[in-house]
C-alpha cells in the first residue's frame, strides 16, 4: 500500500468518527493555537521596541548619578568639554532635568504636568524628533542661544496648549514658579493616547540653564549624549566612562555613582527579557502539544483494537509488519497534521484579535506617537508550529503503529 492510498484511508478513518477526531486533535489545536499567538506577539513587541529605537537614535547615550552633591559632580560645562574633545566620536550632550515646578496660566494652576530642563541637543531637526521620541507640530525648539541666555521660553505638550490656550499657544505666556515664559513651540498630540493631565501630551521643555534657575540648583544628574552613529555608541560609552572614572578617581579609589548605557543595550536587554518570556510561554504552551499527541497515542491504540480483524485480513493477504506500520503513522501523521492546520488558523485569527485589542493599550504603555504593534504570524512560526505537529503525531503515533505490525494475523483473525 502507497502513501496515497493509506493517506485516503486515513481521512476515510478520520471522517467516520468526527467527533472522536476533532476531539483526538483538540490538544494539537489548542497547543499550536498558543504557539502561533506567543510567538507573534513576541515578535510585535519586539518590532515595537526596534521601531522606538529606531525613531529616538541608535546613537544615543545616557549617563546618569545616583549620589553626591554639586561639587562632586562634573557640571554641564564638564561634560561640553569632554564633547568638543571626542568630537570625531560624539557630537552633542544634552543635560536632562525634571523640574519639580507649579505651572500656571492665569487662575489655571497644572499640577500634574511633567516638567523637564534641555539643551538644543535634544531636538534633532534632520530626523524632526526629540531624542525622547517627541514631535514639534508648532514654532521651534529650545535653541544655544537660549541655553545661553537662560531664555525664558517653553515649549509646550497638545494638552497644555488646549487647556490652557484654547489650541493657540505660540507666543502667549505661562509661568513657572511665578517666573513668566515665553511658548515657543507646541509639541504634536499622541494620537494614540488620550489627552489627560500628566499624560505624554502634558509636559514642557526648557532651557536646563533656566530649570537650574528655577529650581536653584546647580545639580545634574542625567545627561544625553549622541554619538556620530550607531556604530561608534559604544565608543563614545567608552570615552564617557573613562572621564568619569578619572574625574571621581580619589586616593581611596573610585567614586562610581554612575551608571552609563547605549540605546542599543538598552533595546537589546528589553528583547533579551521578553526572549526568556516567550521561552517560558512557548514551553508552558508544549505542554498542550504533549498532551495532544497522547491524545494521539490513546486513539490510535483504541483504533488498532477496533481493527484487529481487518490488520489479520490484510497480513493474511499478504501485507508486511512495515505496511501495516506505516498505515498507521500515516493515519497519526495525518490527524496531527490536520489538527496542527486548525491550530494555525486559530492561532492566526486570535492573534489579529489581539492584535487589535492590545495593541492601543501597548503603544500607550510605550508613551510615544507613531509606533505600531503588529502581532502578524511569520512564516517561520507557521512552519515550526506546523512541523513540530506532524511531527508530535508521528511520534506518538509510532507505538500504536508497531502494536498493530506485531500482532499474529491467527490470533487477529479470531479477534471479536
Amino acid at each position: 500500500m502507497n502513501f496515497t492510498q493509506s493517506f485516503r484511508l486515513a481521512i476515510k478513518s478520520l471522517t467516520t468518527s468526527k467527533m472522536r477526531a476533532i476531539l483526538t486533535m483538540l490538544g494539537i489545536i489548542i497547543g499550536v493555537g498558543a504557539v502561533i499567538v506567543i510567538l507573534s506577539l513576541g515578535n510585535g513587541l519586539t518590532g515595537m521596541v526596534q521601531q522606538q529605537v529606531d525613531k529616538l537614535g541608535i546613537n544615543m547615550i545616557q549617563a546618569q548619578f545616583f549620589g553626591g552633591t554639586a561639587d562632586r559632580l562634573p557640571g554641564p560645562e564638564d561634560m561640553y568639554d569632554m564633547v568638543e574633545a571626542n568630537a570625531d566620536i560624539l557630537t552633542g550632550v544634552s543635560p536632562y532635568l525634571g523640574v519639580n515646578a507649579v505651572v500656571r496660566h492665569g487662575s489655571d494652576k497644572f499640577d500634574r504636568t511633567n516638567l523637564y530642563g534641555v539643551s538644543e541637543v535634544m531636538y534633532n531637526a534632520a530626523t524632526g524628533y526629540t531624542i525622547d521620541g517627541e514631535q514639534l507640530a508648532k514654532g521651534r525648539f529650545v535653541s544655544y542661544m537660549d541655553v545661553e541666555r537662560r531664555g525664558n521660553i517653553c515649549i509646550i505638550g497638545a494638552y497644555l496648549e488646549q487647556e490652557a490656550f484654547d489650541g493657540d499657544a505660540l507666543g502667549k505666556q505661562l509661568s513657572i514658579n511665578g517666573r513668566p515664559l515665553t511658548v515657543v513651540g507646541v509639541l504634536k498630540r499622541n494620537a494614540e493616547l488620550e489627552m489627560l493631565p500628566g499624560s505624554q501630551d502634558d509636559q514642557i521643555y526648557i532651557p536646563y540653564t533656566t530649570a537650574l534657575e528655577i529650581m536653584g540648583s546647580r545639580w545634574v544628574n542625567l545627561y544625553i549624549f549622541t554619538s556620530t552613529s550607531g556604530e561608534t555608541a559604544d565608543a563614545g560609552k567608552r570615552i564617557i566612562e573613562a572621564y568619569l572614572n578619572d574625574f571621581f578617581r580619589t586616593e581611596d579609589g573610585m567614586w562610581d555613582y554612575f551608571y552609563i548605557t547605549t540605546m542599543a543595550e538598552q533595546a537589546n536587554q528589553i528583547n533579551a527579557m521578553m526572549g526568556v518570556a516567550m521561552g517560558v510561554l512557548v514551553a508552558i504552551a508544549a505542554i498542550s502539544l504533549l498532551v495532544g499527541g497522547i491524545g494521539i497515542m490513546n486513539i490510535m491504540l483504541v483504533s488498532v483494537t477496533e481493527r484487529t480483524r481487518e490488520i489479520g485480513v490484510r497480513k493474511s493477504l499478504g501485507a508486511k509488519r512495515k505496511d501495516i506500520r506505516s498505515q498507521f503513522v500515516i493515519e497519526a501523521g495525518t490527524t496531527s497534521a490536520i489538527g496542527g492546520l486548525l491550530g494555525i488558523a486559530f492561532g492566526c485569527l486570535l492573534a489579529k484579535a489581539l492584535e487589535a485589542l492590545l495593541g492601543g493599550m501597548l503603544v500607550a504603555s510605550l508613551g510615544t506617537s507613531g509606533i505600531t504593534f503588529n502581532a502578524t504570524p511569520t512564516l517561520g512560526a507557521i512552519g515550526l508550529s506546523f512541523g513540530v505537529s506532524v511531527g508530535i503525531g508521528i511520534l506518538f503515533g509510532y507505538l500504536p503503529a508497531n502494536k498493530a505490525a506485531k500482532l499474529n494475523p491467527i490470533d487477529a483473525l479470531r479477534y471479536d
